[in-house]
C-alpha cells in the first residue's frame, strides 16, 4: 500500500507542489536554506569539471546563502541558481528540477522532506508517444495479425 502511494503520479506531483510553495514562502520572507537532492537529475552549466564532479555523492547538499540565495529563480518545474564549486570557486548555473529535490532544511533542520518517487513529465510524453505508435501500428489489420493474443 506504501509503495503504491509513494509511486503515484499524483502524489509526487503534489509533492513536488509543495516543496515549491515551501520554497516560494521561504524566499518571500527572505530566509536561506539548504536543500538536498538527487545528484544524477541535476544540471550544470557549464557542466563541472572531473576533478569536482567525481566526488559527488548520490545526493547533494547546497546551501542557498549569499550570492547564491540571491542567484535563485523558481518556476513550476525548477529551481535555479549559481554556485561556485572546489578550491578555484568554479562558478556554474545549477537547475535541480523539483521532483529532484529530497530535503529543504533550514540551520540544518528538515522543515520538508519528499517521500516519493519522482514523477517526470518526460515519462507521461514518452508513454503517450509509445501508445501513438502502438495505435497506428495496430490501426492497420494486416500488423493485428502480428500480434499475439492473450489468453
Amino acid at each position: 500500500m506504501l509503495y503504491k502511494i509513494l509511486s503515484d503520479k499524483t502524489f509526487s506531483l503534489l509533492m513536488q507542489l509543495h516543496a515549491k510553495e515551501i520554497m516560494d514562502y521561504l524566499f518571500e520572507n527572505n530566509h536561506e536554506f539548504s536543500i538536498l537532492a538527487n545528484t544524477k537529475e541535476i544540471t550544470f552549466d557549464p557542466k563541472l569539471p572531473e576533478h569536482i564532479s567525481k566526488n559527488f555523492k548520490q545526493v547533494i547538499l547546497f546551501t542557498l546563502a549569499g550570492y547564491t540565495y540571491e542567484s535563485c529563480q523558481i518556476d513550476e518545474e525548477n529551481l535555479y541558481f549559481e554556485a561556485g564549486f572546489g578550491e578555484e570557486n568554479f562558478g556554474s548555473f545549477i537547475t535541480v528540477p523539483l521532483y529532484a529535490i529530497m530535503q529543504i532544511l533550514i540551520d540544518e533542520n528538515p522543515v520538508f522532506i519528499n517521500l516519493s518517487y519522482p514523477y517526470k513529465k518526460e515519462q507521461e510524453e514518452e508513454n503517450r508517444g509509445l501508445e501513438k505508435s502502438m495505435e497506428i501500428f495496430t490501426s492497420n489489420p494486416e500488423n493485428k495479425k502480428l500480434l499475439k493474443k492473450k489468453k
